[in-house]
This record gives C-alpha cells, sequence and structure tokens, in this order.
C-alpha cells in the first residue's frame, strides 16, 4: 500500500504537467483531487504499528526502496498532502488565466519527493528526496520573475550545502552500521558506544536541518525566497519544504537528545533565530515578508522545543508543527488574497479593507490569532505545551522559558501588526487621498495624481469564495482542534512516540489548571496588548533596531569570494600549452610517491618469473625513443620516435600474453598517426626553441615523476599472488557470463557500468571536437614545396595516390571482415568492440588517405548520430540486464545452437561510438576551412595546384 501511495503521487507529478497545459489554471482542481486521495490511502495504510514495504532499488549496494509509516511520518504526510491539496485548489484561482503546466508540474513534483522524505526507511532514498525538493525550490523560486533569479541561487546555495551535510552524515552512518537502513540504523547499539562518531552525526544532521528550516546562521534564504508567488510560499516556505529540517531533526531525536552538542546546538541557534526573526518581523511593513520572518522566528521555537528531547518537549514539539502549518499556510494565502484583490502587499497603501473584505480580514484575524498564541486556538494549545516543556527543564528551565515568553510577546506583536496593517484604517501622515479601484495593480498605486506620497487603497472588493476558502478550512481548523485537542491525541502520541523513541501516552486539552505556563500566558497577551496599543510611540524605536550584519551579504560574500578563489586556480591552467596542465598532476605525483617512498619498510619478495633478455632489450628501445621525442625539433621526427615507442609497446605486450591490450595499443598507433599527421599540415614544421631557464623546472619534474613511476613499478608489481577478485573473474566469468576472453568479460560485463560511463566520456569528447573546430577558425594549411617540377607525378592528387587507392580496394574489404570478426569473437577471443571499431576507424583512415582530394575522401555518414546510437544502446542495454537482477546484470543463453550475450549488444553500442568519433575526427580535421591567407573556393593557383592536401570546391567548403 505504501508503495502504491508513492507511485501514485509520482504519477501525479507526471500528469500534472499535461492539466496545467490542457486545463489552464483550472488544473488545480484535479491536482488537489489527486493530493486528497493520496493522502486517503495514507490514512487507509496506517496502523497502530510501524508499516513497511520495500523493493529493490540497487541490490549490489545493498540500497532499497523502502518506506516506513510510523506516526511521524504520518503526521507529516497528512501536512504534505492535505495542505498542498488546499493549496493547488487555491492557485486555481489565485494563477492568471493561461497554461501552467510548469507550475503544477513542479509543485506537484515537490509533494511526492516531500512524501517519499517523510515515508523514507532508507538514507539513500531520503537523501534523494531531500534533494529534489531543494531542486523543485529553486526551479519553483526562479520562474516567478525576472528579480527571482538571484534569490533562488541563493536559496539554492545554501540549501545544497546542507544538502552536502546531509550526504556526508549519511556515507559516516552506512560506513559505522553497515546498512542504508534508517529504522536499522537509529536502532543500532554504535549510538550509545561510539561518542565521536555520535557527535559527528549529530553535528552533520543538525546543519542539514538548519539549512531547510532557515535557522541561523542559514536563515537568510527564506526572506530572499518572498519573491516567489505566494502558492509557493503558502506549500514549500510554510507547510513542506521548511518542515523537512523539522521532521529531520525529529526522526534523530531518539538517538541525540542525550548528545550535549546536539543540545547546545537545537537550543542555542533555535532559541537565538526566534528572537531574530520576531524582531524582524515587527519591523516590517510587506506583509509577505513580515510572514517569512514570522516563520523563521516559528521555526526557531520548534528546533528548541526539539533540542530538550524530553517527550513533553517533542510532544509540544510535535502539536506547534502541526498548528503552524495550519495558520501559516492560511496566513499566506490570506495575504495573496489582499495582494491579488488590491494590487499591493504594503500595509502603507492598505487602510479599512475591514469593511470591503470581511470574510478575508475575519479569517486573517482568526489564523493571526492562533499564531500569536491567543486561546481557544490550537496555535494556545501549542504554545502552552512548549511553555511546559521549557519551565521542566532541570537548571535554566525558567531563564529558557522567560526567553519563550519574550519571542511569544513579540509574536503577539506582529501578529497584530499584520492584521491591523492589512486591514486597520490609515492614520497621520501615512494617509493619502487617493482610492484605488478593486484589481488594480501595484504600478497601478504607485502614485497618485497631483500627490506627494504613496497611493493608499481603500476600495477593494471581497474576492470571490473559491478564492478564499482554502484558506478560511485551514482557519477553521485552527480553532475547530483549539476548542477540541484532543482530536489530535492519537495522531500526535504516535507522532511524539516515534520521536522520543517511547510509548508516549498524549492528552491535549485546552485547559490545565493554573501552571507556570497559563501565568505565563497571561504576560504574553498582556503585554502584547500593551505593545499593540502603544504601537505608535513604538514604532520608531523599532525601525532602529538593525543588525549589524546581512544575512544576503554573507551569502552574496562568500559566494563572490568562492567564485573568485575558482577563478585563481583556473587560472594556473588557463593556457593550450600542455606543460602548465601537466605540472599540478606531476607535482602532486612526486609528492605522494615520496610520502609513500618514506613510509616503506621493507618489500615482499617479487613473485612468479623474472625478467627476460627481451624485456631490457625492449626496455632499451623504449628508453632510446623517448630520448629522442625530448630532443627532436621536427614535428615529424618527434610523431615518427613516439610511433617507435608505441609499437615497442605493442611488442611487449605481445611477448606477456596480453592479446588484447596489445592491439588496442597498435591500433590506437595506428589511428594516433593519421590524426597527428592531419593536424600537422597546420602547424610549424619545427618546435619553437624555448629559452634554456624555462626548462629547466619541467626537466626536474619529469625527472621526478620518471622516479615516482620507476619506484611504483619496483614497490606494487609482481609482489602478490593473482588478487580475489581476479581468481573470482577467472574461475566464474565463463558461468556468468557466457564469454571465455577474461578482458572482455570485465570490460562489458563485470564492469560495464565503468565502460558506459567511458564510453560517455568519448562521446562528450566526440561532441568537444565538434563543437571546437566549427565555433574556432582553423590555422591555414602550410604551402606545400613548389620547387619540384610541374610534371612530376607528386603534382597530381590523382597520380600520387594510385598506389594507395589500389591498395584500398584490396585491404578496404578485408578490413571490413577483420573488424566483423574481430567484434564477433570478443567475448570469446581477443578481439570485442572497441578493438574492432579501430580496425573499422583504421579502414576509414586508409580510405581518407587514398583519395585524390578532401571532397572526395569525406565519408557522408552521420557521425554525431552514430555517437548517439552508441551511448544510447550502452544504456538501453543496461536496461535489460532487469530481466535477471539489476542495471547492466550480465545475460546469456543459446538460440537456435548459437549462444547470445547481452554484451553483444553492448560491444554494438562500443563499436557505433568509436566508429562515429574516429570518422568526426577525419571530417573535420581532413576539410580545409576558409581562411584569409587562402585563395577562395574552386580558384587553384599555379603554387598550390589540386592535392590531396588542397582540394577547394564549393562541396567542401560548405559541407
Amino acid at each position: 500500500m505504501l508503495l502504491l501511495c508513492l507511485a501514485a503521487a509520482c504519477a501525479a507529478a507526471l500528469l500534472a504537467p499535461s492539466l496545467g497545459r490542457r486545463l489552464g489554471r483550472a488544473a488545480g482542481w484535479p491536482i488537489s483531487a489527486a493530493l486528497l486521495g493520496v493522502g486517503l490511502l495514507v490514512v487507509h495504510a496506517s496502523q497502530p504499528e510501524a508499516v513497511t514495504a520495500a523493493v529493490p532499488w540497487m541490490p549490489t549496494l545493498g540500497v532499497e526502496l523502502a518506506l516506513r509509516l510510523d506516526g511521524l511520518s504520518l503526521l507529516f504526510s497528512l501536512l504534505v498532502l492535505g495542505v498542498g491539496a488546499l493549496v493547488m485548489a487555491y492557485s486555481a484561482r489565485y494563477l492568471p488565466p493561461g497554461r501552467h503546466g510548469s507550475f503544477y508540474g513542479l509543485m506537484t513534483l515537490f509533494a511526492a519527493a516531500m512524501l517519499a522524505l517523510v515515508l523514507a526507511d532508507d538514507v539513500v532514498l531520503l537523501f534523494v528526496a531531500w534533494e529534489a525538493t531543494t531542486l523543485c525550490s529553486f526551479f519553483l523560486i526562479s520562474r516567478s520573475g525576472a528579480g527571482a533569479r538571484e534569490p533562488a541561487i541563493r536559496t539554492l546555495l545554501v540549501t545544497a550545502a546542507g544538502g552536502l551535510a546531509l550526504l556526508s552524515a549519511v556515507v559516516v552512518m552506512v560506513a559505522q552500521v553497515g546498512s542504508t537502513r534508517l529504522s536499522v540504523i537509529l536502532a543500532d547499539p554504535v549510538w550509545s558506544e561510539d561518542g565521536g562518531f555520535t557527535t559527528a552525526v549529530a553535528v552533520l544532521v543538525a546543519v542539514a536541518a538548519f539549512t531547510k528550516s532557515a535557522q541561523l546562521p542559514f536563515q537568510a534564504w527564506l526572506p530572499d525566497s518572498m519573491v516567489a508567488i505566494t502558492p509557493v510560499s503558502a506549500y514549500l516556505h510554510a507547510a513542506a519544504m521548511v518542515k523537512a529540517g523539522i521532521y529531520l531533526l525529529l526522526r534523530f531525536s531518539p538517538v541525540m537528545a542525550d548528545v550535549p552538542v546536539w543540545r547546545v546546538l537545537l537550543i542555542g541557534c533555535g532559541l537565538t533565530t526566534a528572537l531574530v526573526g520576531a524582531l524582524a518581523a515587527v519591523r516590517r511593513y510587506d506583509l509577505k515578508e513580515l510572514l517569512a520572518y514570522s516563520t523563521m522566528s516559528q521555526l526557531g521555537l520548534l528546533v528548541a522545543t526539539i533540542g530538550i528531547g524530553t517527550p513533553a518537549a517533542l510532544t509540544a514539539a510535535v502539536v506547534h508543527t502541526a498548528a503552524h502549518a495550519l495558520f501559516k499556510s492560511a496566513l499566506f494565502m490570506l495575504v495573496g488574497v489582499v495582494d491579488h484583490q488590491a494590487g499591493t502587499r504594503d500595509m502603507r497603501r492598505l487602510s479599512g479593507l475591514r469593511r470591503t473584505m470581511p470574510v478575508t480580514c475575519v479569517a486573517m484575524t482568526v489564523a493571526a490569532a492562533s499564531m500569536a498564541g491567543v486561546p481557544p486556538l490550537l496555535g494556545f494549545v501549542s504554545k502552552e505545551s512548549m511553555l511546559d516543556a521549557f519551565w521542566e527543564v532541570p537548571g535554566a528551565g525558567p531563564v529558557l522559558a522567560v526567553t519563550v515568553a519574550l519571542v511569544a510577546v513579540l509574536t503577539f506583536a506582529y501578529s497584530a501588526r499584520l492584521v491591523i496593517g492589512a486591514f486597520g484604517d490609515q492614520t497621520g501622515d501615512r494617509a493619502a487621498a487617493a482610492v484605488t479601484p478593486a484589481g488594480a495593480t501595484a504600478d497601478e498605486t504607485a502614485t497618485a495624481p497631483g500627490s506627494s506620497g504613496p497611493t493608499v487603497v481603500t476600495e477593494v472588493a471581497e474576492a470571490r469564495p473559491a478564492f478564499w476558502v482554502p484558506a478560511v478550512i485551514l482557519a477553521v481548523a485552527g480553532v475547530v482542534l483549539g476548542l477540541a485537542p484532543w482530536l489530535l491525541d492519537r495522531l500526535v502520541g504516535d507522532a511524539a512516540s516515534a520521536a522520543s523513541g517511547s510509548t508516549t501516552q498524549t492528552h491535549l486539552t485546552l485547559w490545565h489548571g493554573v501552571t507556570p505556563a497559563l501565568v505565563l500566558s497571561v504576560c504574553i497577551i498582556a503585554l502584547g496588548t500593551a505593545a499593540v496599543l502603544a504601537r505608535a510611540r513604538l514604532e520608531p524605536v523599532v525601525q532602529r533596531l538593525r543588525s549589524p550584519v546581512s544575512g544576503l551579504a554573507v551569502v552574496d560574500g562568500l559566494r563572490a569570494r568562492t567564485i573568485s578563489a575558482g577563478q585563481r586556480v583556473g587560472h594556473l591552467t588557463s593556457t593550450s600549452a600542455p606543460r602548465r596542465h601537466l605540472m599540478v598532476p606531476v607535482v602532486c605525483l612526486v609528492a605522494l610517491a615520496a610520502v609513500a617512498a618514506a613510509g616503506v619498510r621493507g618489500l615482499p619478495d617479487v613473485v612468479g618469473a623474472r625478467d627476460l633478455p627481451l624485456d631490457w632489450g625492449l626496455l632499451a628501445l623504449l628508453a632510446v625513443g623517448t630520448l629522442a621525442a625530448v630532443v627532436a625539433r621536427s614535428r615529424v621526427a618527434a610523431i615518427v620516435v613516439l610511433g617507435v615507442v608505441g609499437f615497442t609497446m605493442t611488442v611487449w605486450f605481445f611477448s606477456l600474453g596480453a592479446a588484447d591490450v596489445a592491439l588496442t595499443q597498435l591500433l590506437v598507433e595506428i589511428l594516433t598517426v593519421v590524426v597527428m599527421m592531419l593536424l600537422l599540415r597546420r602547424l610549424p614544421a619545427t618546435f619553437r626553441a624555448d629559452p634554456k631557464r624555462s626548462t629547466v623546472l619541467p626537466a626536474v619534474l619529469a625527472l621526478g615523476a620518471g622516479a615516482a613511476t620507476t619506484l611504483a613499478v619496483l614497490a606494487l608489481t609482481g609482489r602478490r599472488e593473482m588478487s580475489p577478485a581476479g581468481e573470482y573473474y577467472v574461475r566464474e566469468g565463463e558461468a556468468v557470463t557466457g564469454g571465455a576472453n577474461v578482458v572482455n568479460t570485465i570490460l562489458v560485463d563485470f564492469r560495464a557500468f565503468d565502460t558506459l560511463g567511458e564510453l560517455t566520456v568519448l562521446g562528450v569528447a566526440g561532441l568537444t571536437i565538434v563543437v571546437l573546430l566549427r565555433s574556432r577558425q582553423l590555422l591555414p594549411i602550410g604551402p606545400l614545396d613548389t620547387s619540384r617540377a610541374a610534371t612530376s607525378p607528386l603534382a597530381d592528387a590523382r597520380a600520387s595516390s594510385v598506389f594507395n587507392r589500389v591498395l584500398t580496394r584490396l585491404v578496404g574489404p578485408l578490413t571490413v571482415v577483420v573488424s566483423l570478426l574481430l567484434f564477433l569473437r570478443g567475448h570469446q577471443e581477443p578481439g570485442g568492440g572497441f578493438i574492432a571499431a579501430l580496425v573499422g576507424g583504421a579502414g576509414f583512415a586508409l580510405a581518407y588517405l587514398s583519395a585524390p582530394s578532401d571532397a572526395a575522401a569525406r565519408v557522408r555518414w552521420p557521425y554525431l548520430l552514430l555517437i548517439g546510437l552508441g551511448v544510447a544502446t550502452g544504456t538501453l542495454t543496461g536496461f535489460l540486464g532487469y530481466v535477471d537482477g539489476s542495471f547492466l546484470t550480465p545475460l546469456h543463453a543459446d538460440l537456435l545452437g548459437v549462444h547470445l550475450t547481452s554484451a553483444l549488444l553492448f560491444d554494438v553500442g562500443v563499436y557505433l561510438a568509436v566508429v562515429g568519433v574516429v570518422l568526426t575526427t577525419l571530417n573535420l580535421l581532413g576539410r580545409p576551412r576558409p581562411s584569409a591567407h587562402r585563395a577562395p573556393p574552386d580558384v587553384p593557383t599555379e603554387d598550390q595546384p589540386p592535392t590531396a592536401d588542397h582540394a577547394r570546391t564549393e562541396e567542401v567548403e560548405h559541407a
């Protein structure tokens, strides 16, 4: 049933964009019904005991799509789905007519992600859902207008940083416990046995929750995100996304309640955030901004209450979580109604709307009273529960309770400011003489003609019932549950039991008798009322309360400094000189080798055969070739001696029995020579002479790298038997994969995911070649030697390429046959898709070299399509693995006497991608490009007649 609930939410997210495009803003109604339906499924699935469900997700890693529904996840699921359904219905009237596919798609996807988060019983799934909510929030904010880009980026940076903290906690927990199941992790005794582990996870989880729930010092993003439209704020920033951090803290509370650093962080940061947020809220004129700071303050109270960790405190936190979701979502929606009808949220421009918008006024008053903790509303019940919990803290309880009471006085003040500012009468200098009609925009109400100040809106029509009914439902729920709080006993009790780790009996009542909490409540209401009555005298004082540090400035400063540091690091390699790029990794290699050498205390004896005379001869040839390449002044000479080095390595691999590696090396060397010769046509014949001073450091680093590599080879080669993994591949390879070629089975079966990654990188490299060569003007092809006689066969491209053309006609078909043979036999004998593709690529290279002109040489195959098909084929082959397990699981069977394997299809993808990259290189580097130094197309000159290197045709130039 749980899987069905999550699947239904995901299905709604998939259908929402289509509904938004077809039904416009009215799509909110069916989406609202869908979320309500999912909520009913969740309620139906709930049981007195926790309900679990799981399906394999990544079985080789032990990760499952595991869901768990207990009291805590049930409460948050109902808040996510219930408030979400009402916000969707509200959006059906808030949004303007038109297509709203992206909005509804993102909002519904966010609801599905939040549902997955609160139901997750696997920490990997929990993290994925956590990050999904972050991304949905970013996109929903960024689509809210031209000014939303920077706030969206700042929100993403802060919340993504919290995601990294959560990821770190997940890695540490999985490594320590050995399971990804959240319920198993929380039940492990390691929490009480390993204090260092517990402290580290406590800090990481707290930081992750603080970023999501806008706690100091990560609070700046929440007020900044108010650029988003009202439905986004009412859902994400009041009832859902900001509650993700609260859920995380409650979920980990059973193992963290007695951890000192946990309590210090939560109580300290929570109360500080509550006080700072309340002080900021009483200064605001923008109704929505006031609600943002009030949300920050209320979340701070929740965090501090969770930090106390007692069953009573956790019960109070659960009750206030529900109360806050009800009154804050209602307030955001009602502010949206005022903004929609009046065209402004600035309370200095609103006056007397209580007379023209009575329903909205009453609903906002009720919701604000619940936020202020006025009886008999649910907010009063939750506030008294929190005061009781703080008062009972041993030692510092009264001090903490008085601090909470001070925050509550400010809460009463800004709640009254919200209602009076929106619906009260303007007096004094702020009043203006103009009247604005209903539905006027903010721009239309800017300034009245002939007036020196802003226009005050007084005549605004009440919205239609369909607009304010969702908010009224939430406000009325606060009244009903305040008068009859025992209706929440079971739900709150089960949630508190899950949060505390022990059975908690809950009996919520409106009247507890005369208690310290009641006395504090009376004082709060009295002081709050006095502050409201004295607001005219207190206003100048309140407006002078300013923080010396701006949270947005801090975020922007960190962002700017991070980008600047990245630019400075990138500047180290911002050159096309390979020397600069190689210097840093070479230095790191030498340093690592030095550290490793210092720690070596003897080496094991060499196992197996000793070196043969052939090895020493090949090594000497390698050394001579390498030295010749270093001192060569001619580019052609350097390529020749490097080719000698490569072919020597090929012989060495063959002598060691590594046929697959040797074939790959041989074919790569052949194609490298072809590509390099295409480049040499556009480069000077000789290298530029470097000053001797500039060669000293590279020479030292090169010698150090060589020494480090030599030491590594001596220390790590031939000093152990075959590894267990190697023994497994040799022993089980044929039975598991159906292939006898161990090298090939490792590449396309056992480690096929690595090969798929490399295949993707190869495809990206091919695309990079295309983009680079099409966006930049290539260097012109250098002039040919014109000293030879015009009658020389070398002057005629067709005559000089006769031998190559004849050879191609003989070898070409043979190349195709060899390529096909290597492809088909690769799973049993040396070969495979990569080697076969290199043979095919060599055939194309030979065809290019034998052509009389570049136009004739060009292979008119869609090389980009080949690359894409190759990567897609490899990926789709991976999904076949789900037939017998997971992604890329090897499959093999006999069909009509022929042994077939899934690796054959995977090799098809490899073949296509490699051939596509080879054709890309030949076609783009092999054809001439226009330049200022060359004659127009189709106009050969006497000095540069048409040859295999210089063919100028319209077909080539405009291909």
